[in-house]
């Protein structure tokens, strides 16, 4: 296995970083292009919608991190014939997901508004929304595969080219359609439905290597069994993790809400910052999962411990500058996202808990690469499990003690018990490279 320096896991982390960088931008100008038409329902209804597909297609999150795992070892195993039939098994589910999304789009539309009711006229136009950005839906779920493939072999500038495309393209189109064309709250979401189904043509080309020598179409090793439970093992592992997780953070949220208004708008605008440092982030834990997934598959201990140890320095230092730049600039952050006097003074309160999030949350997130490129899904899946009941009980204690405060410091055991139960199993991994 090539040697694993500073240089390498930066250009792995970098282009990553950048890519996340351009996410909200996209969400801005669809906002602010639906805003142009002077109607406040317009801009509901495209939130409504994105919201609904957003939650969708997060479920199928696993999918890019069991493809990244997976293909890194075949890659770090010199076997070029696997990481084509990976990919090609990971498309197969993210069509077929797609297209069953599509089939029963009625169903899925009518559960979506059930759970969020909106008004008559808003329903009415995240509905002509919807019909249309679900045919994306295909598209976007194989982007999963093809984002993890390209992770896992270190063609990380390729996740950005793909995201730059993307998201200039749905911004241009945004303006053409609803601007230019006046086609409204439909404009937006054919702009959206291009750039994701042109974006999947892109991607596939930037997964050339895949196809190439026609390994993509051994459906002997496409469809055996044994690589087919594997992976379904691995991403089953894994959806569990992430389901479990999200059901955490939105236990925090809702707890909030008994804390007034106020202060839930407080805790809202201040997990923006979380979002700005799993954003900042995610690069070396990407890289984590790319590098010891290849010395995993290159059957290499000592390549897994230098990988682990090299990418978390980088995740350290990322965090550090992060907390850092919370404490110094987190006023100015909060005013930038809310005007309202006592949500900035609320929230002002409770920073410095944002402030030591990164430092207190660096080791799960690192390990969370680290167990993806090991494919030690099962002890991730454990270790949330194990997680998360340590953080009920902390909810049930702090809260009740110090308010909204006990709330926040819940969250950090959250955090912390994610990274010491990992930690605790991190010698798997490095077993796993025999």
């Amino acid at each position: 296995m090539a040697e694993i320096t500073h240089r390498r896991v930066l250009k792995i982390a970098l282009p990553i970083m950048l890519s996340n960088a351009t996410v909200p931008l996209l969400g801005a100008v669809d906002t602010g292009v639906i805003g142009q038409m002077g109607q406040a329902a317009p801009i509901g209804a495209v939130g409504v919608g994105a919201v609904v597909l957003a939650s969708i297609y997060w479920i199928f999150g696993f999918l890019r991190m069991g493809t990244s795992g997976l293909v890194a070892q075949a890659h770090g195993g010199k076997d070029p014939a696997e990481t084509g039939a990976i990919l090609m098994r990971a498309l197969m589910i993210g069509v077929a997901a797609g297209l069953v999304f599509v089939v029963f789009q009625a169903l899925l539309f009518k559960a979506a508004f059930a759970l969020a009711p909106a008004s008559a006229e808003v329903e009415a136009l995240t509905r002509d929304y919807l019909v249309i950005r679900i045919w994306g839906a295909p598209a976007t779920i194989s982007l999963y595969a093809v984002t993890g493939w390209l992770i896992a072999v270190e063609r990380t500038r390729g996740v950005l080219v793909l995201q730059l495309w993307m998201n200039g393209l749905n911004i241009g189109l945004d303006f053409l359609f609803v601007l230019g064309f006046g086609w409204g709250i439909e404009g937006v979401a054919v702009a959206t439905l291009i750039a994701e189904w042109t974006g999947l043509a892109l991607g596939l080309r930037l997964c050339r290597p895949a196809f190439a020598g026609g390994q993509w179409r051994d459906w002997a090793r496409v469809f055996d069994r044994a690589r087919i439970r594997r992976m379904m093992q691995v991403n089953g592992d894994i959806m569990i993790r992430s389901v479990v997780l999200q059901g955490a953070f939105t236990t925090f949220v809702f707890l909030g809400a008994r804390y007034g208004d106020v202060t839930l708008a407080a805790n809202q605008v201040l997990l923006q910052f979380l979002e700005i440092t799993a954003y900042g982030l995610d690069g070396f834990a990407f890289a984590a999962e790319s590098l010891v997934g290849q010395a995993v598959g290159a059957r290499s201990a000592l390549s897994v411990r230098r990988a682990s140890v090299v990418t978390s320095q980088w995740g350290l230092g990322g965090s550090l500058a992060l907390g850092l730049g919370f404490w110094l600039a987190g006023p100015v952050l909060i005013d930038l996202m809310t005007t309202e006097p006592d949500v900035r003074a609320v929230a002002r309160d409770f920073l410095p808990w944002v402030a030591v999030a990164p430092l207190i949350g660096i080791a799960s997130w690192m390990f969370d690469g680290i167990f993806i490129g090991a494919t030690l899904s099962r002890e991730m899946r454990n270790a949330m499990l194990v997680s998360v009941a340590v953080y009920l009980v902390a909810l049930f204690v702090l809260p009740g003690a110090y308010g909204n405060h006990g709330l926040w410091a819940a969250l950090m055991v959250l955090n912390m018990a994610r990274g010491a139960t990992m930690a605790l199993l991190y010698r798997r991994a490095e077993t796993a490279a025999g």
